[in-house]
């Protein structure tokens, strides 16, 4: 028999604990955040439970989230314990850890992943083309080196895949579906301009600017004047001018976007295919997720912008 429930698993090492009477909850998976996203607010079952370190989050049987605890809040309320739980996934820790500055050669997913530090359920793709180099810059964090290995390598922005798997390539083998406008409850589109950079000027080996420049046409188009001035960039000594191009990209994130919301949850994860209204086959952005002890809903997103993303 299925189990197509909605609870929290709440983990202290070895022990676990099932919390199903869930108030209510919101979870967002984005392709350009390094992790999944959790908030829960539930009528906790069991007052004697150690302090739980991790949290596994199922929807309707689909296990979408796994990650350390952020925050918690308990009170008591009309005789019951209320508990309000934050998370971000483990994969959340490659933001939080930096790996040596300097020139890394011969780096491939799989040796950046592999050879720093063992992170708890992280995973990565298996993956073993390497790139003649990257330069970590100082304060850098693993993920900034995987995002550097990533446009490399692929000209893309990598993305987190199931609850903690990090990807730089397409998933090969996408589930597809199809959300008919009947069973739809909304559709939509966005647009967001905020990020967008006019003009990117960039400092030459000598710190000189005016060589390196690029004026970006979507921000022109829409009246925008936006100058940013930076040093030359290591990432990009084999084509400097790369660094003005992967800042445009960058700065287009999710620029524009079209999405649907349907009542449940039916397991989509970023870089499988949807269709709904006239978006034809297109790789899921983002997943969000919202319910309470009535309803549950998810939004789907596609985007269009510079990266060819998933």
């Amino acid at each position: 028999m299925t189990d197509n429930r909605t609870f929290l698993l709440l983990i202290s090492g070895n022990s676990s604990c099932e919390e199903e009477h869930i108030l209510s909850f919101s979870f967002a998976k984005d392709a350009y955040t390094p992790y999944t996203a959790l908030s829960v607010k539930l009528c906790a079952q069991t007052d004697s439970f150690p302090s739980p370190t991790e949290v596994k989050f199922f929807v309707m049987g689909h296990l979408v989230h796994h990650g350390i605890i952020d925050s918690t809040a308990s009170e008591i309320s009309g005789g019951k314990r209320i508990l309000t739980l934050t998370s971000r996934g483990f994969t959340s820790l490659l933001c939080q850890n930096q790996i040596e500055p300097g020139l890394v050669t011969g780096v491939s997913i799989n040796s950046l992943m592999d050879s720093y530090y063992t992170l708890p359920y992280v995973t990565h793709e298996d993956n073993s083309d390497q790139s003649s180099y990257i330069y970590v810059k100082n304060n850098s964090s693993m993920w900034d080196g995987i995002v550097n290995l990533s446009y490399k390598h692929y000209g893309t922005y990598p993305y987190i895949r199931g609850t903690n798997c990090v990807r730089i390539t397409p998933f090969e083998t996408p589930a597809s579906f199809v959300h008919d406008n009947d069973n739809l409850i909304s559709i939509g589109e966005k647009f967001s301009s905020k990020r967008l950079i006019s003009h990117l000027h960039m400092a030459d080996i000598s710190g000189e600017f005016g060589h390196y420049e690029l004026e970006s046409p979507d921000a022109a188009d829409l009246g925008i004047v936006r100058h940013i001035f930076f040093e030359l960039d290591k990432q990009f000594l084999n084509d400097p001018a790369d660094a003005l191009v992967y800042r445009d990209k960058f700065a287009s994130r999710a620029f524009r976007q079209r999405f649907c919301v349907y009542k449940g949850y039916c397991g989509e994860d970023v870089s499988d295919i949807v269709s709904f209204d006239d978006v034809d086959s297109q790789r899921i952005a983002a997943v969000e997720i919202s319910g309470n002890h009535a309803m549950i809903t998810t939004r789907l997103s596609v985007y269009y912008d510079k990266f060819l993303i998933l």
